[in-house]
């Protein structure tokens, strides 16, 4: 293997064992009965996350730019395989890199760092579940967005049901 693979393939699993590690209280915010106990173990857990010390911050960030120069050296050799495969990583890769600056970072600091008079409990534990659901993907979004249109649609039952009692 050489030098760009590596540089390739080590940030890519640095991150994967980071979201492995996170869904161990994810899977209980996304999928699991949202009890207090379950959104102190995510605040402690994200607060850790966020409250780390200035060198894992810079690791996390170096691999970062590790991967993006890896994917940059491997296009620079322009065959099938660097248009195709490693382009498409690369812009799964930037993807990934634009969620962690935009949801994950502000998600972070909602939760560790809240807006006196401005974040609310109620915010921070949406902010959470957010934080939860950009980590495991859309899948989160998709299950309470059929959850709400499930409701939605019992009430318009119920209120369909109580006109035609009237009538």
């Amino acid at each position: 293997m050489g030098f760009k693979q590596a540089a390739v393939l080590a940030p890519v699993c640095f991150f994967l064992g980071v979201l492995f590690i996170c869904i161990n209280v994810d899977y209980r915010l996304l999928w699991g009965d949202v009890t207090e106990e379950v959104i102190k173990d995510g605040f402690q857990f994200y607060k850790t996350f966020f409250n780390a010390p200035p060198a894992i911050k810079a690791l996390l960030h170096g691999m970062i730019g590790v991967g993006l120069l890896g994917f940059f050296a491997k296009l620079f050799k322009w065959d099938e395989s660097a248009v195709y495969f490693d382009g498409s990583s690369l812009a799964v890769y930037v993807f990934a890199i634009v969620v962690y600056l935009t949801v994950t970072i502000n998600s972070l600091r909602a939760i560790a760092d809240p807006v006196p008079n401005v974040d609310t409990p109620d915010d921070q534990v949406m902010a959470l579940r957010v934080l939860s659901a950009g980590n495991a993907g859309q899948e989160y979004a998709f299950r309470s967005e059929a959850k709400a249109v499930a409701q939605w649609e019992a009430e318009q039952r119920k209120k369909t049901t109580e006109e035609k009692k009237e009538q």
